[in-house]
């Protein structure tokens, strides 16, 4: 009887000690440095907590994680008619991460969800405002105008955003064609502006050796006779050359 009486009194105790340690479990959270804990204490913000050991009071404490790392979120392909009126299809890839947990868990109901959505709007908004032309040769501008706007509206949810890159932009084919002709044409406008320049300098070096060689006769001479070195080097069978004036001159006084 007295073993009986025993064996009941110590099943209670043992199921107190397990429910002891199951309370105790439950109470102990452990966070990594790369995270913080936003408690709340009967529903009122209570503080945050972390990284390492800590203990909060279960069925009376909540616990919210929030990850610190930085977040790299695409932004799915938008459809932007820009300020002169072409459709494109842009997307983009944008860095951030939350500063303030409190103010990620407490002003915004999904800081993720609201970062994506803010993201698309202001990326539509932007690129509506530039030409096309600007937006494909300014890009490292757009990007951070886009950064500057998204970091402070997204400020006081405690997030902070540290970059934001225009990834694709997608133009209708009829657009890549014109601007296919707009770069031969601007090709063929240098070639034919450095070839003038060519021509130009080409003549301005010629008048300078022609004014030489009308002061110097000698000079002439020796320059033809350069020319005929040259063409017999050819070893062409046929060989006609002008005949100096000078050097039939001479016989034309003679018979006058």
């Amino acid at each position: 009887m007295d073993s009986i009486f025993g064996y009941f009194t110590y099943v209670p105790a043992l199921f107190i000690i397990i429910v002891g340690l199951m309370v105790a479990a439950s109470a102990v959270r452990i966070l990594p440095e790369y995270e913080r804990g936003v408690l709340f204490r009967l529903g009122r913000y209570a503080g945050t907590r972390g990284p390492g050991l800590f203990f909060i009071i279960p069925g009376i404490d909540k616990l919210v994680r929030v990850s610190l790392r930085t977040v790299v979120m695409d932004v799915p392909p938008q459809d932007v008619i820009t300020h002169d009126n072409v459709t494109v299809k842009v997307s983009a890839v944008i860095y951030f991460r939350v500063m303030e947990p409190e103010k990620a868990i407490i002003e915004v109901e999904n800081f993720l969800y609201a970062t994506s959505q803010l993201s698309q709007t202001t990326l539509r908004s932007v690129l509506g405002q530039v030409d096309l032309d600007e937006l494909l040769a300014n890009r490292e501008k757009i990007n951070r105008e886009l950064q500057e706007i998204l970091d402070r509206q997204a400020g006081p949810w405690g997030v902070k955003v540290s970059n934001v890159e225009v990834k694709n932009i997608d133009l209708p084919q009829e657009m890549m064609r014109a601007i296919a002709k707009q770069a031969e044409a601007e090709r063929e406008r240098r070639a034919k502006i450095i070839h003038a320049e060519g021509e130009l300098q080409a003549s301005d070096k010629l008048a300078k050796a022609a004014a030489v060689l009308a002061h110097e006769p000698m000079s002439l001479q020796l320059r033809f006779l350069q020319t005929l070195t040259e063409i017999g080097a050819e070893k062409n069978s046929t060989i006609v050359f002008p005949v100096p004036i000078d050097i039939i001159k001479m016989f034309l006084d003679k018979k006058e």
